[in-house]
């Protein structure tokens, strides 16, 4: 089990420099969860770039479950941007990363990501697990 964050769904879906790497460990999970939160982000960052069509491909392909936002998950993100948030770590993970990594740690499990943000964090890399 996995959690998917925006960045790494944008990387396929515009066949960024990471692309084959978040595929392959697509390739290897049988199960892919995304936080309303998240596929909130990247449905906003997808219709900036004109990726509309391209995100929502991967997310079919490849997400097995879409979590809602209880109160409770809300807690959890505002708590992961109070500790790894901008302005407060060097992390600096922005609202919509708060709910990726908050559903990792409520799932216990690695975060498909792209960039260094989360690898400031204490949220395990899907990509580093797979390569292991």
């Amino acid at each position: 089990m996995i959690v998917i964050d925006s960045s790494a769904i944008i990387a396929i879906a515009a066949n960024e420099p990471m692309a084959r790497e978040c595929e392959k460990v697509l390739e290897t999970e049988t199960s892919v969860l995304i936080s309303a939160g998240t596929l909130t982000e990247v449905l906003i960052v997808a219709a900036r770039r004109k990726l509309i069509r391209h995100v929502d491909d991967v997310i079919n392909a490849s997400v097995t479950q879409k979590l809602d936002l209880t109160s409770a998950r809300a807690h959890l993100a505002a708590a992961a941007y109070a500790r790894w948030g901008k302005g407060f770590h060097k992390a600096a993970l922005n609202f919509g990363d708060c709910f990726a990594y908050a559903t990792a740690k409520e799932f216990d499990c690695p975060l498909l990501y792209v960039g260094d943000d989360f690898a400031q964090t204490d949220v395990s890399s899907a990509i580093s697990a797979v390569a292991t």
